[in-house]
């Protein structure tokens, strides 16, 4: 989305704003490699957005901007593209297949009304596309299946058929069958099962229309039963079951009427081949999105609040309503600044509006909760990264908005005057730590800057700065999303260097020991005198430190037992035996010395340095690691691989049980070695075909062998 289209005012053939009912959102999901992006780009020739798949400006191909996609061959990135079929908007939402790209996914899907899966007829489909359907048929989003890729050798539509519905379970039924050439293994047509007409390809695009072969006739009978069926037992009118079972020939345009109203409940599942290459079906799959998919007043609107938490009234979805959008993408181009692509889901967007934005800060991202007014600037039809100028975005559409610097991803813009909240989206949380430093001390703002840009449109990559470690740590959602971070920030212009992740290691004391601390110094006349004896004794986990004064007699005298303290901290803070902080000790000032005129605070902080020293020698000192509590996510049939592999990460595992929220899954809970965690997220993912998930939370520090820090890649 970085380049502005030097035609001011050209759409594309587009119209600058329509209704809310001539729009329709689709979000493209399915597994890296299954054709979602070409299937897009196909979609816009046949339309005529576009003269030929492939000449969109970036965007819309794999990674044509993009370094980090062009080096992983695949999208990284949430990509809208609009075009026009039958009078109707439709906002194609392209989405990233890999699992480590899951925050643009979940963009995607608040975006969009309806979902189309693409599913490859060579490859099926993966664990994380099964979930998904899960996942949208919770919310009851409609969906529909795209069968892709049936112009390769191996491609079997029949295969890919059975398992969409062993997977997604039942009303997942087709509407064509492919029709076969005359070589007998390419795809020349569809077989239309409901009209029982046949859409002939051989010419090109638009299909010829035409009557059915008599070859054609058994198989159009033997699955259209099946569908007829599918269809009625979803018709609100209850009489069309009798008529079919006594025989009646239900009429074509009650059965297409009654499909499209159940596809936009979201009670039938439509089957669709197509392929990209050849053009077959495209005409066919544009007809079922406009059709059959709502448009954005048919779905639940998101639920608003005041940038207060204060209640405010549902949104009905008004052009002429108050303006309520949100930011489901941010990036920042060198040119335009900061780009926003945005939903509108109430008013209308106009450019240089002043609007409110407003949205929950992350601690991480240096951005609280924040409520601003901004003047915005142009308003953009986006078509991959190419940034056609309109002049207004109305109610249900998605556009891309400039000049607004303080917005970032998931948050509301709304009206100056009536500003309102809608509530984020969930995201997953990063659980891959990268250590990344500026490869000079004068890299370091160049760097800081490129953190910044990433971190504005990136819900998934989280920023630490770790005080104890003093590393810049960023949280990714696996290694494909850390090398397009390392990647992007490179290209920021960051000159950067990654490291081995250190994990804050603790050392505390194992037994009870008495300690020395004598500093006595003399030089140009003038003397420096401390003595102490302090008594050191270990705590139990988590209990922290504490220091007493049993000085009797005045031996040191009160007002210098605050520096013995004192020099006590800062030994603990650099720690006897590693250099790690010492915790989880009692520290007992006994007796000591002092001299009426060389004693000083100063001599009395190194004297008490000295005598944690010398305790430390006869005090077993142990190094402790910190111990987190995980709950992993996990199929049932890969329990047992987890628990093994939990058991060789020196965990414990603390139960398991079924999930309340899934069927079919565990969740299992342990506690691990923070240390064994930091490619977690990587091997988990290895280990469970991409279905496993975990969280974390700190526990307790427990005593350790010195460790040897994992590298993480480069």
């Amino acid at each position: 989305m970085a380049q502005k289209n030097q035609e001011k005012g050209s759409t594309g053939g587009l119209p600058a704003a329509t209704t809310p009912d001539r729009v329709r959102n689709v979000v493209l999901v399915g597994h890296s490699g299954a054709g979602k992006t070409t299937l897009v780009e196909a979609l816009l020739a046949a339309s005529g957005t576009i003269d030929r798949a492939g000449s969109v400006t970036a965007g819309t191909t794999v990674g044509d901007h993009d370094p980090a996609a062009v080096r992983q061959q695949r999208s990284v990135a949430l990509s809208c593209a609009p075009l026009e079929h039958a009078g109707v908007r439709v906002n194609l939402l392209d989405t990233p297949g890999y699992g480590d790209f899951v925050g643009e996914l979940r963009a995607g899907l608040r975006a969009a009304d309806a979902a189309l899966f693409v599913v490859s007829a060579v490859d099926g489909m993966d664990a994380a596309t099964a979930a998904l359907w899960e996942e949208c048929a919770a919310v009851d989003l409609p969906r529909a299946v795209a069968v892709a890729r049936l112009d390769h050798p191996r491609a079997d539509f029949d295969e890919a058929v059975a398992l969409c519905q062993r997977v997604f379970g039942d009303n997942v039924l087709p509407l064509h069958l492919p029709m076969l050439g005359d070589d007998g293994e390419s795809v020349a047509g569809l077989l239309a099962l409901v009209t029982r007409r046949v859409h002939d390809y051989s010419a090109g695009l638009p299909a010829t229309v035409r009557e059915p072969d008599p070859q054609h006739l058994p198989a159009i009978a033997e699955s259209r039963g099946e569908l007829i069926e599918g269809i009625i037992a979803e018709s609100e009118d209850e009489t069309l079951m009798d008529r079919y079972l006594d025989g009646a020939e239900i009429e074509t345009g009650v059965l297409v009427d009654d499909l499209e109203k159940a596809v936009a409940r979201g009670h039938f599942y439509p089957v669709l081949p197509v392929c990209a290459a050849t053009g077959v079906g495209l005409d066919v799959l544009l007809d079922a999105l406009v059709s059959a998919f709502p448009p954005p007043l048919a779905r639940p609107l998101p639920a608003v609040t005041g940038p207060d938490g204060s209640p405010r009234p549902p949104l009905a979805g008004d052009p002429d309503g108050p303006l309520v959008a949100e930011v489901v993408r941010t990036t920042v181009d060198r040119h335009l600044g900061r780009i926003c692509l945005v939903r509108v889901f109430s008013g209308t967007l106009r450019p240089e509006q002043t609007v409110h934005v407003s949205g929950h800060g992350r601690a991480d991202r240096g951005h609280p909760d924040h409520d601003t007014d901004e003047r915005i600037g142009h308003v953009y039809r986006p078509l991959g990264a190419a940034l056609r100028e309109v002049a207004g975005c109305a109610a249900g559409d998605i556009c891309a908005i400039t000049r607004v610097g303080g917005a970032e991803t998931g948050d509301t813009v709304s009206a100056k005057d009536d500003p309102l909240l809608i509530a984020p989206w969930e995201m997953p949380e990063p659980l891959l730590p990268v250590a990344v430093a500026a490869r000079r001390p004068g890299d370091a703002d160049a760097l800081a800057r490129s953190l910044d840009r990433l971190i504005v449109g990136d819900p998934t990559l989280r920023l630490e700065r770790n005080p104890q470690t003093h590393q810049l740590v960023l949280w990714c959602m696996g290694e494909a999303h850390a090398d397009v971070v390392l990647d992007r920030l490179r290209a920021g212009g960051a000159e950067l260097d990654t490291e081995p992740v250190r994990v804050p290691l603790r050392e505390t004391f194992t037994l009870a020991a008495t300690g020395h601390g004598r500093h006595v110094k003399q030089s140009g006349g003038h003397g420096q005198y401390a003595v102490c004896d302090i008594e050191v004794e270990p705590l139990p986990r988590g209990g922290g430190f504490e220091f007493v004064d049993r000085v009797v007699g005045g031996a040191v005298p009160h007002h210098f037992v605050p520096a013995v303290e004192k020099g006590v901290r800062a030994q603990l803070a650099r720690g006897p035996l590693a250099g790690q902080p010492v915790v989880d000790v009692r520290v007992t000032l006994v007796d000591g010395r002092a001299h009426s005129v060389d004693s000083s605070d100063a001599a009395f902080q190194a004297a008490g340095a000295l005598a944690l020293r010398d305790a430390a020698e006869r005090g077993g000192p142990a190094l402790l690691e910190p111990v987190d509590t995980v709950v992993v996510r996990v199929a049932d049939s890969a329990v047992g691989a987890v628990l093994g592999d939990l058991s060789g990460r020196r965990g414990r595992v603390l139960g398991t049980e079924s999930d309340p929220d899934a069927e079919g899954r565990t969740l299992i809970r342990a506690e691990v070695p923070a240390l064994e965690l930091l490619r977690y997220a990587v091997e988990l993912r290895s280990l469970t075909a991409g279905t496993g998930t975990f969280r974390r939370t700190f526990s307790h520090y427990t005593p350790t062998p010195i460790p040897t820090p994992t590298p993480t890649p480069k």
